[in-house]
């Protein structure tokens, strides 16, 4: 499959200084994403990551596991690799990016210049994924999360298109464990919510352990979905990091 079946960018950049790849939470797509170009750099091209089953991907089947994701969306970035890359993933995002920065740098020697995670902990400090919870308590825990798309189950309609992606996002969370040996060499910054209990800062601190590079943190009021909220004052955390290295 093509590079641009993966990747959907909102504003057109004819020589990208860096493109920023941006991996969404369980559910979640493209969209999440769409307003990021308007307070980012006008050199740096973002291109947000389509998974399957979703969105303008619906009628395709889903992924439930990371290995075959990440595999997927890595040769799919081979094409791009002629232009610095920083990866941007939150909730399950995050995990989805540092598995395909650890694919290109193991099968490419492509190191992603920064690996920006946000609302998850590094593998190696997740808990146990435990047993199938059943469509009801996924469900649930959407809505205790918050976010883009807790509204959706209001709607039955609607219920009914975005269920098979969640689930399947779900399961593949609660299936991926990830090796412990395997680190990056990029710096990692993780982001998150002060209030979420999903990530509390000890455990986003823990990312430094799979790096060889440098780690930072960085929260923001708010829960698990920060973000929504404090949008442009993360885009303009993430826009100082991008900043050239003379500027």
């Amino acid at each position: 499959m093509t590079s641009t079946a993966w990747f959907r960018g909102y504003r057109p950049v004819a020589r990208p200084r860096v493109r920023l790849v941006c991996f969404a939470h369980a559910g979640g797509g493209p969209s999440a994403f769409r307003s990021w170009h308007e307070g980012l750099p006008a050199d740096v091209e973002v291109l947000a990551v389509r998974y399957p089953g979703r969105q303008d991907r619906l009628t395709e089947e889903c992924v439930d596991r990371m290995e075959p994701l990440a595999d997927a969306i890595a040769g799919a970035l081979t094409p791009l690799l002629d232009t610095p890359l920083v990866f941007f993933g939150h909730s399950m995002g995050a995990w989805v990016g540092y598995e395909v920065a650890l694919r290109l740098r193991g099968e490419h020697g492509f190191s992603v210049d920064q690996l920006l995670v946000s609302g998850q902990v590094p593998p190696h400090r997740r808990k146990p994924g435990g047993e199938d919870p059943g469509t009801d308590a996924v469900i649930a825990e959407v809505r205790r999360l918050g976010g883009y798309d807790a509204q959706l189950f209001e709607d039955p309609e609607l219920r009914e298109l975005v269920l098979p992606a969640i689930l399947a996002d779900f399961s593949l969370v609660r299936t991926y464990a990830g090796d412990p040996a395997e680190v990056v060499d990029s710096p990692i910054v993780a982001y998150f919510g002060e209030q979420d209990e999903d990530a509390p800062a000890e455990d986003m601190r823990a990312w430094a352990e799979r790096t060889t590079g440098d780690c930072a943190g960085r929260s923001f009021p708010g829960g698990h979905f920060y973000l929504a909220e404090h949008e442009a004052e993360l885009l303009r955390e993430i826009s100082a990091r991008l900043a050239p290295a003379h500027a």
